[in-house]
């Protein structure tokens, strides 16, 4: 009995001490595995200061623009502006999309035009499909469900799994940036989630990583949130009266969860263009430094990729012109100015800019600053690989698709 106590001792000991051995060479080749990641991550740094050492002028300021265009195929605007302007990414309309197979077509086209330009950069292939009434190619894509009745009456997994097929969709078509979900809290208006600050985050959250896991950039809107408004600001401004405590306990609320828990560059926050007179009396969110520099990035801690909403809205074409607008919205904290129609306007943002640069009106420092945000977030999130046009024929509005959308029961 004693010497078998004793084997079972031994036993113990030796299982113990093959346990710490195991686990201390576990502990090494984590730590290792993470100086991997560190100096991979160095490596990837230093290649993009590199980058922007070597840019000219005018390649920094066309990373900062993403524009529209018209036809289904590259026109030669388009391809100027990429290969002349190095403009960093495009927003498609239904007036690009025809079909499945013709926009992956597109998309594979546009990035080899800037795949040969000399930096070689990927392009940022936008879109906003939200879902409801805000559909791209509505008759060829699936029925995506209005936010307000996904809110209404569908789960937040039902969320996660629309967002994720819509992303599989858009991404099988070479777009790689959403601009959803809608965060506005609103009782009416079918872009909204609902009116429940906490609701809307929960909601908006499983979206965003929904399009992430279909290798989808989403985008918060409007910031700081524009559900109060009754005015729509593609036509002209308006004024959100609440004072700031109000606006952080509710509108506010969603974007700042979602920045708080998530990795900030997998989404981007798009600005509105009406007024906050409780953070700046003068100027609208989007061209406002005390929004986007003292609350979003400041207060907020956001340090992701900031966008504008479109420059060629009346709430602020009407009081600025497309020279100034680029160079406000950039002194305020922007890092992407969206310009989605008109070519004139697209060059005279892309122009306005340049000269206030080259005037000392913008320091090189604050278009550096967000050259490397954009730079920083195509490298690691973005890939040059082409699409398949067959494949996203069968992808898109797909037998599956059609049925699961049609289990979630959603009153139309």
């Amino acid at each position: 009995m004693k010497k078998k106590s004793i084997y079972i001792g031994l036993l113990f000991i030796a299982l113990l001490s093959f346990s710490t051995v195991m686990f201390i060479q576990f502990r090494a080749n984590s730590e290792a595995g993470t100086d991997r990641g560190k100096d991979v991550e160095s490596i990837t740094d230093k290649k993009i200061e590199k980058m922007i050492e070597n840019m000219t002028l005018e390649e920094k300021i066309g990373q900062l623009m993403v524009v529209g265009f018209k036809g289904t195929e590259k026109s030669n605007d388009i391809t100027e502006l990429i290969e002349q302007k190095h403009i960093g990414g495009v927003i498609y309309f239904d007036r690009n999309m025809k079909s499945p197979k013709q926009v992956a077509k597109l998309s594979n086209s546009l990035q080899q035009t800037a795949n040969q330009s000399s930096q070689s950069l990927p392009l940022m292939v936008a879109v906003d499909q939200e879902g409801g009434d805000i559909i791209r190619m509505r008759e060829r894509v699936s029925p995506l469900p209005a936010q307000k009745d996904m809110g209404e009456q569908a789960s937040v997994e039902d969320m996660y799994n629309v967002a994720k097929l819509n992303g599989t969709e858009l991404s099988s078509m070479g777009i790689n940036i959403n601009f959803a979900p809608v965060l506005d809290l609103s009782k009416t208006d079918k872009r909204s989630l609902g009116k429940d600050p906490e609701k809307v985050y929960q909601y908006g959250k499983k979206a965003l990583q929904g399009l992430n896991d279909a290798s989808v950039t989403g985008a918060l809107k409007h910031f700081p949130g524009n559900g109060r408004s009754e005015i729509d600001p593609h036509v002209e401004t308006s004024s959100v009266e609440a004072n700031q405590l109000d606006l952080e306990n509710s509108d506010i609320y969603p974007f700042k969860k979602i920045i708080s828990e998530m990795e900030n560059p997998n989404f981007f926050v798009m600005v509105t263009h009406i007024k906050y007179p409780a953070y700046d009396k003068e100027k609208p969110a989007s061209l406002s430094k005390v929004i986007i520099e003292d609350l979003l990035r400041g207060k907020l801690k956001y340090e992701g990729l900031v966008i504008t909403d479109d420059l060629e809205m009346g709430a602020v074409n009407k009081y600025f012109s497309y020279e100034d607008m680029g160079k406000e919205a950039i002194l305020a904290g922007a890092d992407l100015l969206l310009v989605c129609h008109e070519y004139t306007h697209e060059l005279e943002v892309y122009n306005g800019l340049l000269e206030a640069v080259k005037a000392g009106e913008v320091p090189m420092e604050r278009i550096n600053e967000s050259v490397k945000r954009v730079l920083t977030y195509k490298v690691y999130n973005l890939k040059q690989e082409k699409v398949d046009p067959d494949l996203a024929q069968k992808v898109v509005k797909s037998p599956e698709s059609l049925k699961y959308l049609e289990s979630l029961n959603l009153d139309k």
